[in-house]
């Protein structure tokens, strides 16, 4: 028998990317998913292809907080229990902070941050009346390192990080855990999209890019085990910390990494223009 089977998983931002990867795997492994995004027709197509019987789309927008109730409220109803929460829906508007307007400011932080620790205050009294519950949240490793131009980004992902961190250790005498998986760049529309890929600093394509599948396979890890955290390139992880702490790495070592960055982006570019 799989470690999911039987499971109640609910999943944000799983129209696509992540999102969708954990989905499918997740049911592969035994579990019935609830699948929640803001795009109802994609959403469907993914319930339609992996069957109703497993799957259910719940349509929400995770700012919106008497939404995000609905959608905790409706997987219980459909499934009877939710045994793991999967924190991965996420929003970016690149550039300076002064260019952001203050709408663009708040979104970020709306879905980043404000979103999952709602979402997890509500899951928090199911999961402990059932004895047991599992979250994990997708943060980034632009939350353990300073990135120009996706200031209000990292801080989010920051807080996000703490926050789960911070809840674990609440959490510690019970069978509730709080996992955080921190990706670097990720072969998703998030950052290669048409629209997106020329605001994306340069510095994020100087590390290597992982797939949405090998992230989605850190998070039914975590799922499973319940490790604190993973980081993918593990390299790059301790790359980051090492500048956060010692700022004179950073200064050091961000030129190569930019020059690298930037013959990267432009690969990338003229590679998703065809």
């Amino acid at each position: 028998m799989s470690t999911f089977d039987g499971k109640t998983v609910v999943i944000t931002g799983a129209s696509s990317g992540i999102g969708e990867s954990c989905a499918r795997k997740f049911v592969a492994e035994g579990a019935r998913v609830v699948l929640a995004a803001r795009g109802a027709e994609t959403l469907q197509r993914l319930v339609d292809e992996l069957g109703a019987d497993v799957a259910h789309a719940v349509p929400t927008d995770v700012t919106d907080s008497n939404a995000c109730e609905r959608l905790l409220v409706e997987a219980r109803s459909r499934f009877g229990s939710i045994d793991i929460l999967v924190n991965n829906a996420g929003h970016n508007s690149r550039g300076p902070l002064e260019e952001r307007s203050i709408d663009e400011v708040l979104q970020i932080l709306d879905v980043n941050l404000r979103a999952p620790m709602v979402l997890i205050r509500l899951a928090l009294p199911t999961m402990r009346s059932q004895g047991a519950g599992t979250i994990v949240n997708v943060a980034s490793l632009a939350g353990r390192f300073p990135l120009d131009d996706e200031a209000t980004y990292s801080a989010a992902k920051f807080g996000l990080r703490i926050f789960s961190f911070a809840v674990a250790e609440e959490l510690r005498n019970t069978n509730v855990r709080v996992c955080v998986v921190s990706p670097g760049p990720v072969e998703t529309g998030f950052i290669l999209d048409e629209s997106v890929i020329a605001t994306v600093p340069p510095l994020v394509f100087s590390q290597p890019m992982s797939t949405a599948d090998e992230i989605a396979n850190l998070v039914l890890a975590s799922a499973a085990d319940g490790t604190r955290e993973r980081t993918k390139p593990a390299l790059a992880g301790k790359m980051a910390t090492l500048s956060y702490l010692i700022p004179g790495v950073r200064k050091l070592l961000m030129p190569l990494f930019e020059r690298k960055g930037e013959r990267e982006k432009k690969k990338y570019i003229a590679r998703h223009s065809k």
